[in-house]
């Protein structure tokens, strides 16, 4: 049995598994807004070309609280289209081929209880130097996501103009803008030369650098955001030569060691899963796996004592080789296999560095996006360790193929008809595995494949992508995930929420055309309980066409307060928040 409250502009709707918080959609909708799927503007986000280089104070309404001081850093794609000499112009097609612009929002505390904390923001793209170089040619060269490219070009053409990306994109020398590298960022990446190597005298509290999932960073200024400098994995090893990574690495929260895998593709597949120290800044191959199909993984997990590499439905087809011809990754991939298992491969990160200890198979999914994992004591081994690992699931590839711009922006010709046919599967179920009986002493290549069981799958409408976190909670048991919802409500997503691993149930916001990106947890650190402290997010109000930081109570999503901008944030991927008071040098954050 449901229940509705109407409490003025509010209303909530309780359902035995979940409850929506949201705003009655305005009255007064105008020609404009109407010419939008659901009334739900989103395009403004998809094609802004705005920047703000000079940092400006933003109009806070309501209230941030002082202990959210610090900066928020966000990364993404901003505009996609490019005005060329030859006069055709260029748009990328899918987006997260979108060119790169990073945001900064400035939280600075209070010493008046009667007065807001204040906020400021400053913007830039970060790819300037291939904008010029589209801008001359016509045209974007190298391995993308999903971009379409000509069939025409000669096979020599693309074999060099493809490797050259995969073996680290544009060279130094031509500048540190000229590469696409914006899906993660990391706050301290350690094992990367010092920027004084690149001319940059840094005497900043912080180092920033850009990620995705090739094996290349980008460097930039966490003041001004200017790119610094480009650098490929073989910085941090010889042997990290593979074109292919994780734009999310992970980072040991007590260590700030970070963790994640390289990928070299041809005759022979290999993953080299890696470690950097970051007290030493040396590199160490923690494993080498040569039994597993290449693989499209954005993401892996990390526990206290093993890095988990995990083989989902997403394989290059011919050994990677697809990559020179399709020269984009979708095109690359197979088809998702039900009939393939999922490979879970277990890699030692303690000191004893024991390599790969087991390898556990569970039916097909994909996964973009894992959420963390933990250790506990078994449940069927006394004084064996099973791990816990949540992830947001797919049962196919629909997903990958849905984020095209024709599908995504409100205005759009196609998004109608794709909205309307989309179907479940391109929206996620929160999953949660069980890793039985981890060996203390490696099984061997020989060994029969272990079984690992789902415990559950929540609901898809129950369910979130772009997940995350407490992050004092990361290795850790954990009990609240965050994200953004795709509900149905719009092309795009349409709110925010809160799941519940043991209820597995969800507290929605929502507002009609508010488009909300990936909210940060900002702990409260006068809090006890998992969920003390706010969620903030980068929010599209899409009948003003103008962006806000929105700030919620992460206990119950209730609004707290916003800051407000007079331009639109490009709709980005990820982000990170460094508190006021810092991290320190010897210590890294990821997202």
């Amino acid at each position: 049995m449901s229940t509705t409250i109407d409490l003025a502009q509010t209303t909530i709707r309780q359902s035995p598994k979940s409850q929506v918080i949201s705003t009655v959609m305005p009255a007064g909708k105008t020609e404009e807004t109407l010419r939008h799927w659901n009334d739900w503007p989103n395009t403004y986000a998809f094609e802004t070309e705005d920047e703000q280089h000079t940092p400006v104070e933003l109009t806070v309404t309501g209230e941030i609280p002082n202990y959210a001081a610090g900066t928020l850093y966000r990364t993404g794609p901003g505009t996609y289209k490019v005005a060329t000499d030859n006069g055709k112009g260029f748009a990328d097609s899918h987006w997260f081929d979108g060119f790169t612009q990073v945001h900064r929002f400035q939280i600075l505390p209070s010493t008046d209880s009667s007065v807001s904390t204040k906020v400021y923001y400053n913007s830039r793209r970060t790819t300037d130097g291939m904008l010029e170089k589209i801008r001359k040619s016509g045209r974007l060269d190298g391995i993308t996501f999903g971009q379409k490219h000509d069939p025409c070009e000669s096979l020599f053409k693309k074999v060099t103009s493809t490797f050259k990306l995969m073996l680290g994109g544009s060279d130094r020398e031509d500048g540190p803008d000229t590469a696409n590298v914006g899906v993660t960022l990391s706050v301290n990446m350690p094992g990367l030369p010092p920027l004084s190597s690149l001319g940059n005298n840094n005497t900043k509290a912080i180092t920033l650098t850009n990620k995705t999932d090739a094996s290349i960073y980008q460097r930039i200024d966490p003041e001004t955001l200017e790119p610094i400098g480009l650098a490929r994995q073989t910085v941090l090893h010889p042997d990290l030569k593979g074109p292919m990574s994780a734009a999310h690495a992970r980072t040991c929260p007590v260590t700030g060691d970070v963790f994640n895998f390289n990928l070299e593709m041809g005759k022979d597949i290999i993953y080299r899963v890696f470690g950097v120290s970051a007290s030493s800044q040396k590199t160490t191959i923690l494993a080498t796996i040569t039994d597993a199909p290449a693989a499209y993984l954005h993401s892996l997990f990390l526990t206290t004592n093993y890095v988990i590499l995990c083989i989902w439905g997403s394989h290059y087809a011919h050994h990677g080789l697809s990559l020179v011809y399709e020269k984009n990754i979708i095109e690359s991939i197979a088809p998702l296999d039900p009939a393939k298992p999922v490979k879970w491969y277990i890699i030692d990160r303690s000191p004893a560095k024991r390599g790969v200890l087991a390898m556990y198979h569970t039916p097909a999914f994909y996964c973009f996006h894992t959420i963390n994992a933990y250790e506990e004591p078994s449940s069927t081994v006394p004084g064996e360790t099973d791990i816990i690992a949540d992830l947001c699931g797919y049962d196919d590839l629909s997903l990958i193929h849905r984020f095209y711009y024709e599908n995504l922006m409100s205005s759009a010709p196609g998004a109608l008809k794709y909205t309307d046919g989309k179907g479940e599967k391109s929206r996620s179920w929160l999953g949660r595995y069980r890793l039985p009986g981890v060996p203390k002493t490696a099984d061997g290549k020989k060994a029969k494949p272990r079984t690992a069981t789902q415990v559950f799958a929540a609901p898809r409408a129950e369910s979130l992508e772009l997940p995350t976190m407490n992050p004092t909670y990361v290795a850790k048991a954990h009990r609240y995930v965050y994200g953004v919802t795709d509900r149905g409500s719009s092309t795009f997503f349409d709110g925010l929420g809160k799941f519940d691993c043991k209820t597995q149930s969800t507290l929605f916001w929502q507002q009609h055309a508010q488009t909300a990106g990936e909210p940060i947890f900002v702990r409260n650190p006068q809090g006890t309980d998992e969920d003390d402290g706010v969620l903030l997010s980068a929010v599209l109000d899409g009948y003003k066409g103008k962006s806000y930081l929105l700030c919620l109570n992460a206990k119950d999503m209730t609004e707290l307060g916003r800051a407000h901008l007079n331009t639109v944030i490009g709709f980005g991927f990820h982000g990170t928040h460094v508190p006021s008071h810092g991290i320190g040098k010897s210590k890294a954050l990821d997202c």
